[in-house]
């Protein structure tokens, strides 16, 4: 190892090892030595450096020849000579040029969201216009670009142009009159909205009788509350409005999501009947009610139940017949809010009470249902996987037992008030599973027997474990008879869905069929 300085060695001179030395001292000389030799440490730091210059290097040299063979590409296409281009895709030898599709139009201005969201209708059924990463022109420009018909005859050899009427197609494009569209304002308030709640309350007749309504038609199919538990914040919420009070913004968004459900479930002549109004105005005001609400509340950052709660219910009767991008986002909020109050480990772990373990349950199975549903209409995949969560089904028992001196800690061998939507969570739990084994039946990684095997066990199960419960001359019973149905043949499927639609006893829970 070099212990002397730089100029004591050139000048062979001895060196006393001193910094500065005496003689470089003595005759005015910079007095320098050796640095010493790096440790292992930094010898790794600097070989890592010496191989990520040797990278970029080589990358700067793809990237200059790159640039080169183009530029030749392009001297000789001016030139007239023929260039060798990379093969075309095996998938894509057989398109045409349609003036009915244009590249992916990622940042144009002129779309409707709505329209460019949900697709065309064909009868019950919507197709987006997202196929192979191409874009239909007529969603997304309604400027004329559809084709017009051609004139003069057509040989047998040409082929039929496609044509629409406009009348026609805009009504292919517009939402049903079932779609009501979310808002983003309550996820962006400050949670001290200037508009005052008395802005959108009814008076209370008219709101015992929409959640009267609700309790029908929306609470046996959706349940997301404990009935006796709700109805009691109920009345202690129009006690604080009747003293002048403002109720907690919690409670004012659970009250105005389950009158906003049960305004959606009543039917056009029913609301004109009952409360003098069209039912879009009804709608209109309760869902702003409810997103004023949320928004005081502050959804996005509550660490309460009932605020989440309210957010199930209002995406309740968004969430049906035609689902866009916006509502896959909502449900994906509140699913992370979900997990972020634990609500997807079952509630007996943290040792709560029967009726609150018994809501967490119902809100997270309520949530499960809709990442399915939300899913099947804009994909790409559930985001609840079956391995990662433990919350268990709610108990099959009636409400008011779980406030009894012994409430029951297993489920009751009857039909009662969870039933039905037990139903319903098994099935979409079913179809989770089915979600989950198609990619691993396309990558072969599972047996089609295996797959058709656990839906023929499924069902077994679930028609000796509830078929004997059902009473045909209940209609909500019937109803569960038929929601059943969803896991057999597809022509079943077709004629139960029917009898849901036009049985008038089954009327009730009409409006949520398309869900």
């Amino acid at each position: 190892m070099i212990t002397s300085c730089l100029e004591c060695r050139r000048r062979k001179l001895k060196c006393d090892k001193s910094h500065p030395c005496t003689n470089c001292t003595r005759n005015s000389r910079d007095c320098v030595f050796l640095a010493p030799a790096l440790d292992s440490a930094s010898q790794l730091r600097l070989t890592e450096i010496k191989e990520k210059m040797g990278s970029l290097e080589r990358v700067l040299e793809r990237d200059v020849a790159r640039q080169g063979a183009l530029q030749n590409a392009w001297r000789a296409d001016l030139e007239g000579e023929q260039v060798n281009f990379a093969p075309e895709p095996e998938d894509e030898k057989h398109l045409e040029p349609t003036p009915l599709a244009v590249s992916d139009a990622v940042y144009d201005d002129d779309a409707d969201n709505d329209l460019a969201d949900l697709g065309f209708a064909m009868g019950r059924m919507r197709l987006s216009d997202r196929i192979g990463g191409f874009m239909t022109v007529s969603i997304n420009d309604k400027s004329g670009s559809q084709p017009s018909p051609q004139q003069g005859s057509l040989s047998p050899e040409q082929p039929i142009p496609f044509y629409i009427p406009a009348s026609s197609f805009n009504k292919l494009l517009a939402p049903g009159p079932n779609y009501i569209a979310p808002s983003s304002s309550f996820f962006f308030s400050n949670g001290q909205n200037a508009v005052s709640l008395g802005d959108f309350l009814p008076s209370k007749p008219i709101a015992d009788r929409l959640l009267s309504q609700y309790w029908l038609a929306v609470h046996p199919l959706c349940r997301v509350v404990h009935r006796p538990s709700f109805q009691r914040r109920y009345d202690a919420f129009w006690e604080e409005v009747g003293m002048g009070i403002e109720p907690t913004g919690s409670l004012q968004a659970a009250v105005f999501a389950a009158l906003f459900s049960g305004v959606v479930s009543l039917s056009e002549h029913d609301v004109l009947m009952v409360f003098g109004t069209s039912k879009k105005d009804l709608v209109d005001n309760f869902q702003m009610g409810t997103e004023t609400a949320l928004g005081r509340a502050n959804v996005i950052r509550t660490t309460k139940i009932e605020t989440l709660q309210a957010l199930v219910l209002y995406m309740i009767p968004l969430c049906r017949n035609e689902i866009s991008r916006s509502h896959s986002a909502l449900v994906g909020t509140a699913l992370r809010i979900a997990e972020c109050m634990g609500l997807h480990r079952d509630g007996t772990e943290y040792g709560f009470g029967p009726v609150e373990i018994h809501v967490r349950r119902l809100i997270w199975y309520q949530i499960c249902f809709l990442d399915i549903r939300t899913a099947e209409s804009q994909g790409p995949r559930p985001h609840i996987r079956a391995d990662e969560f433990d919350t268990q089904f709610p108990l099959n028992v009636d409400d008011e037992s779980l406030e009894s001196s012994s409430p029951p800690m297993t489920s009751a061998q009857k039909w009662t008030d969870m039933t039905l939507s037990l139903i319903r969570m098994e099935c979409n739990e079913m179809c989770r599973t089915v979600w989950i084994d198609r990619p691993r039946l396309e990558k072969k990684k599972i047996s089609l027997t295996a797959v058709l095997g656990k839906i023929e066990n499924f069902r077994k199960t679930i028609r000796e474990k509830y078929l004997c419960l059902i009473d045909d001359s209940m209609p909500v019973q019937r109803l569960g008879r038929h929601v059943q149905i969803i896991v057999n043949s597809g022509t079943e499927i077709m004629e139960h869905a029917i009898e849901i639609e036009t049985n008038p006893e089954l009327m009730l829970w009409a409006w949520y069929s398309g869900a």
